[in-house]
């Protein structure tokens, strides 16, 4: 009897899907090392060998369906097959499936049978790293249900979504919703609003904040009121600088993104941004290495 966790283990190892593994651990009376073996025999040998390579480079992609957005990041090792049309198009079947079938995680993702197909996405992974020849990743996806509006910067470095209350119908509300993905992918605010911002957050930079006002000689003679006010304004700073409805619009400097917005009767609620490989180990390259390798 084959355990699910070994099957889960086998699956970890070589990104094969899971019914390919458990066929391969009942072919060799749940043995790990054979079964690798045995899919490797089955042709799946590439996509085994690259699974432990770093992708770090890749696309965001954004899917915008009637009142759902998806927007997912798939990684490759290089930005050379991320302009790979077969690899472009697996992103985008990846988006379809989000749309689809709101899976939970990445993991119910993958394990997902395609819409329109037998195979499940990890199944498709699989056989887009063994044909295109590169080690691949489904790394993350975010679904949002109403009115949202993506936005893709640089050919897929960086992805927004934005969810808005109001008639985005309207070309110039739409466009102003459009505005606002624009900056947050320009600017990268950590924040909504400043009335979401966590208490332990704002008691953090208060304490940054009174630890550089004491460092300053001139402030030593300073009566605590006047202190307060000083860590008030800087607070407020802060605000404008983090939180993406106090931040100054980039196309009108005179006017906040809140403002900006409401002029258009519309309100932003919510809204997700992606960077390609953003916390994720990069690759470098040692050219002297790699002619190294080469000749071995």
């Amino acid at each position: 009897m084959i355990s699910a966790s070994t099957v889960k283990e086998l699956r970890e190892r070589t990104g094969c899907g899971m019914m390919d593994c458990k066929k391969a651990l009942t072919e060799t009376d749940g043995d790990m090392d054979k079964a690798i073996e045995f899919l490797r025999e089955k042709g799946l040998a590439a996509a085994v060998k690259k699974a432990g390579r770093i992708a770090s480079e890749g696309i965001v992609d954004i899917l915008i369906d009637g009142q759902v957005g998806v927007m997912v990041e798939v990684n490759s090792e290089t930005d050379f097959v991320a302009k790979n049309k077969d690899f472009q198009a697996f992103v985008k079947d990846v988006a379809k499936q989000v749309v689809a079938t709101a899976p939970a995680d990445v993991d119910a993702l993958l394990d997902s049978k395609f819409v329109d197909g037998s195979n499940t996405i990890r199944e498709m992974l699989t056989e887009k790293i063994a044909t295109i020849g590169e080690n691949m990743n489904v790394r993350r996806f975010s679904r949002i249900e109403g009115n949202v509006i993506g936005y893709v910067h640089g050919g897929g470095r960086i992805g927004v979504m934005v969810k808005v209350e109001g008639d985005i119908s309207d070309a110039a509300n739409y466009e102003a919703a459009r505005d606002a993905a624009m900056q947050i992918a320009a600017i990268n605010p950590l924040y909504l609003d400043k009335s979401v911002v966590p208490a332990e957050d704002i008691e953090k930079e208060k304490a940054i904040i009174i630890a550089q006002i004491k460092e300053d000689p001139k402030n030593a003679k300073k009566p605590d009121n006047i202190i307060e006010k000083m860590v008030v304004g800087k607070i407020n700073k802060f605000y404008e600088q983090n939180c993406l409805l106090q931040q100054a619009f980039v196309k009108d400097d005179s006017l906040s993104v809140g403002k900006y917005l409401a002029d258009h009767g519309i309100q932003l609620v919510e809204f997700v941004r992606f960077e390609k490989g953003e916390g994720l180990e990069k690759k470098v390259d040692n050219f002297a290495d790699e002619v190294a390798g080469m000749i071995k």
